[in-house]
């Protein structure tokens, strides 16, 4: 499994997914916490794991050629 988030992409994904998983935990009631609590748990994923189910489909590799 080829690795497809590196770098600046990986350190903006866990930024953002810290900020929609607090949303999400504090409006947890509602449907849009809901919904932020689980994409910041995607994105915390693919950053923690490096591979980007979306990314590998669209073509783009933040990784520099090794």
């Amino acid at each position: 499994m080829d690795r497809n988030v590196c770098a600046l992409d990986r350190t903006a994904r866990v930024a953002l997914a810290a900020l929609l998983l607090v949303v999400g935990y504090r409006t947890r009631r509602r449907w849009p916490g809901t919904l932020a609590f689980i994409a910041g748990s995607d994105l915390l994923a693919t950053a923690v794991v490096g591979r980007c189910p979306v990314n590998a489909l669209v073509g783009i590799d933040t990784c520099p050629d090794a």
